[in-house]
């Protein structure tokens, strides 16, 4: 495939963590299983020789189970972990929104924080200014933008991060179950909006639970189950794969 043409190559990519097998923190315990040879943590593969390509301009679907490894592949993707194998090659920015509360300060105002989050992406002032009330607007926080952020609840922080998020001038922008917060108003709002950047040709990646979302707006999608992808490409052969691990 044309290098030009591809947004995002994922390529062998594994990721694995250390979990703690005992809970003790005196140093001389941990100190006599060290010399006894025993490991106090066992490694836990996440990701096993991920490969795939979103091309510019594609609605791509990551679907699975729970703890099937998806948020991880979008931390990865999104620099916040390093692959332990594998390489990730992004072309162009890339803007997440992949966890609740990421770059916000909950002792802010919900109007300082779109100030704050706005110059993050890379705005000014006066261009966040000039985008606060449709930020707001599609939130439908108006009456809650002088509150502190920690006094939200957190369907009122997704709200407030996605309306942000949206606004950014990245080139692909990553999502992770976004459809699952907000009332049929809110949600409505997202699919609106799914089908505006679809329009655009803006290349969004989705993870999400919400199978009739995948074949709404998806053009491809993958998979993912204990860690491996086990189908790519339709995204309605990819749904009907994923509803049927809970037959």
């Amino acid at each position: 495939m044309n290098k030009d043409k591809v947004a995002l190559r994922v390529s062998h990519v594994s990721k694995s963590f250390k979990l703690p097998t005992e809970h003790s923190n005196e140093i001389k315990q941990v100190f006599v299983n060290w010399t006894k040879g025993i490991k106090g943590y066992r490694r836990q593969e996440v990701l096993k020789d991920i490969s795939f390509e979103v091309k510019k301009g594609d609605f791509f679907g990551i679907v699975g189970r729970n703890g099937s490894g998806k948020s991880t592949l979008l931390k990865l993707i999104s620099g916040i972990y390093p692959p332990d194998q594998g390489q990730i090659k992004v072309n162009g920015s890339l803007v997440s929104f992949i966890e609740l509360g990421v770059g916000f300060n909950p002792e802010l105002t919900g109007r300082e924080n779109v100030y704050l989050n706005g110059a993050m992406l890379g705005f000014s002032r006066k261009q966040v200014s000039a985008m606060y009330g449709d930020i707001v607007d599609f939130a439908e926080l108006h009456d809650f933008m002088d509150q502190k952020l920690k006094n939200y609840s957190s369907g009122m922080q997704v709200r407030l991060a996605f309306s942000v998020a949206i606004k950014a001038k990245g080139d692909i922008l990553v999502l992770d179950e976004v459809l699952a917060v907000g009332d049929e108003a809110f949600q409505k709002k997202c699919h609106d909006y799914f089908q505006e950047a679809k329009r655009r040709g803006k290349t969004i990646v989705l993870v999400t639970h919400d199978m009739s979302a995948v074949r709404e707006f998806c053009n491809r999608a993958i998979l993912i189950d204990d860690g491996l992808i086990k189908v790519e490409g339709n995204p309605s052969e990819v749904a009907d794969e994923y509803s049927g691990l809970f037959r």
